[in-house]
């Protein structure tokens, strides 16, 4: 109904519209809107529309320095520490499903950094030995991912003891991981899968994510293989590794990441070479690669950066050349890292499109390939929630 004025209150409006409005607003809005009144915080706790809110936020590419977690198509932060005391020790492990996978020291977590709640993550903890005295092993999350058949979260762990590894699995609200066998599409050695968890064990190369399932760096497989021109898959469904070809003669400068929801690798036939060649998988079951185009960054218009007086433009042009540094934003814009607080934007010809601020004084910040979808859902297992007393290693903040 209208009110004294005229105006039409946003309550006066039918529930569906309410609805419709509140889904599309961005999480910290919608945290807004709660408190306005409590018809509006009902309509925005239901499981229902938690859901639906999910599913409408963009999948927005991550840059992790060090402590600190830019979503950079929204160009918000999440610190996980306020301070600089302990941030060298936080590291991001992985994201999914809009939760973020870290670690701390010898702890790791799972959090969600837009309602700003954390969990600690049970893993393998102790290893016995041959007379019985218990030792520590390492651990690593290379994996975090939905298990689509059971609608689960799970990581992916590797552990490391006396120079043996093992694969295990943790469920998302499960008080143990489990260990499984690392079973690979051919026959092959023991060796050869004993060499596949140590190489991403050591791998600082984040996974990438297409069709639900993981793949790696082929510089990973290298390792392995010795041969450039194949990527490390892991099948999250029947939870098993196995191989896929590279687009045909790229051998330099080799990336691999997400553009649109596909699976996409850039590289270039040659070295020195001023271009970059993009390819996008057009058939992910038959793994054919097609040729999408070529990036000459040699046309980026330099003129913005002529201000920066403490490293030559040149070797800033250079350096941002190196394919590794990059990533992509969307169907036609690529990402490079710029410098310590900027990464720089640009098209596929090259042109200069800005600088976007990715903090204040990072020393390393890196593109990570993951992305986040924000959700506002709550912990499913409370079971994992941290007993009170329990030190907090680190808070997440919004900013």
């Amino acid at each position: 109904m209208p009110d004294g004025r005229g105006a039409t209150l946003l309550e006066d409006l039918p529930e569906e519209i309410i609805d419709t409005i509140l889904t599309r607003l961005p999480s910290k809005d919608v945290g807004r809107c709660r408190a306005v009144s409590a018809s509006w915080r009902s309509a925005t706790s239901t499981p229902e529309f938690m859901l639906r809110h999910h599913r409408r936020q963009p999948s927005l590419p991550i840059i992790d320095g060090r402590g600190m977690v830019v979503a950079l198509g929204a160009g918000v932060l999440w610190p996980f520490l306020p301070g600089a005391k302990h941030r060298d020790k936080v590291r991001l492990r992985g994201a999914c499903d809009g939760l973020l996978a870290v670690s701390w020291g010898s702890r790791s977590y799972v959090c969600n950094p837009v309602i700003r709640k954390h969990a600690l993550l049970p893993q393998p903890q102790i290893h016995q030995n041959q007379i019985g005295f218990a030792q520590d092993v390492d651990n690593a999350i290379i994996g975090f991912y939905h298990h689509h058949p059971t609608r689960e979260l799970r990581v992916l762990w590797v552990s490391q003891h006396l120079h043996k590894y093992s694969l295990y699995i943790l469920t998302l609200g499960s008080d143990r991981p489990r260990h499984v066998e690392v079973r690979l599409p051919t026959a092959s050695p023991y060796s050869m899968e004993h060499k596949l968890l140590a190489v991403l064990f050591c791998s600082i190369h984040f996974p990438v994510v297409d069709h639900g399932n993981l793949h790696w760096h082929p510089y990973c497989a290298t390792y392995l293989t010795g041969v450039d021109e194949q990527i490390i898959v892991f099948d999250t469904q029947v939870e098993s590794f196995r191989w896929m070809p590279c687009p045909p003669r790229m051998s330099y400068n080799l990336k691999l990441f997400n553009m649109k929801g596909r699976l996409a690798f850039s590289g270039s036939s040659r070295y020195p070479d001023t271009g970059v060649d993009v390819w996008v998988m057009q058939d992910y079951d038959a793994e054919i690669w097609a040729f999408k185009y070529r990036i000459d960054l040699s046309v980026v218009d330099q003129a913005p950066f002529k201000r920066e007086k403490q490293i030559p433009l040149n070797s800033r042009v250079k350096w941002m050349r190196g394919i590794a540094s990059m990533a992509a934003l969307d169907d036609g814009e690529l990402l490079g890292m710029f410098d310590a607080r900027h990464a720089l934007r640009c098209d596929i010809d090259g042109r200069f499109l800005g600088l976007v601020n990715v903090g204040t004084g990072q020393y390393c910040m890196e593109f990570t390939q993951l992305r986040l979808k924000e959700s506002i859902i709550p912990f499913p297992y409370h079971a994992m929630q941290g007993e009170d007393g329990e030190e907090e290693p680190f808070s997440i903040e919004h900013v």
